[in-house]
């Protein structure tokens, strides 16, 4: 197995634990926060699709899915629209509320797609280029690959502990 497969096969179980996080829950739990400072469901998924979509759409020159496909306009959230929720503090957090999984999953899956699509295309060469010098060292794009992986796994693995609180609470 070479470093694009078991890039593959990590970004697909991001998407199989959005998922599992998300379906089957109705609004009042995708916004619901336990506690004024615990980000929800809504947001934590939100966030991390967002990032994954900022940050690949970035690092393979294409754009990003939240404004090419319009999912900006279907959220029609109150935040700025390259906002990805980085920083948000409880307030700002609370703004990102959905109607339903499927939108937030739709939107996962979109840019789930995107992803794979310049995954597949990658050569083991590709994993060197730097992507950005804003940092020392330069990371690379192999290291920023990573990083958006490590970032989404630990939110959804936050949504889906969210999804536990909230259900354990039900009599």
């Amino acid at each position: 197995m070479n470093a694009k497969d078991i890039l593959i096969d990590a970004y697909g179980r991001i998407r199989e634990e959005v998922h599992a996080a998300v379906d089957g829950l109705g609004p009042d739990d995708l916004n619901a926060r336990p506690t004024a400072d615990t980000n929800s469901v809504a947001w934590l998924v939100w966030h991390l699709t967002r990032v994954q979509d900022d940050h690949i759409a970035d690092a393979a020159g294409l754009d990003q899915v939240w404004l090419a496909q319009g999912w900006e306009k279907r959220f029609g959230l109150d935040l700025p629209r390259q906002d990805t929720g980085y920083g948000h503090r409880p307030r700002k957090a609370a703004k990102v509320r959905v109607e339903s999984g499927d939108l937030l999953t739709g939107y996962y899956d979109a840019v789930h797609e995107q992803t794979l699509g310049f995954l597949r295309g990658l050569l083991a060469k590709d994993l060197e280029r730097i992507v950005d010098e804003r940092w020392d060292p330069p990371v690379s794009l192999g290291v920023r690959l990573v990083s958006v992986l490590s970032d989404d796994l630990q939110h959804v693995g936050q949504a889906a502990y969210v999804r536990g609180l909230l259900q354990s609470a039900v009599p």
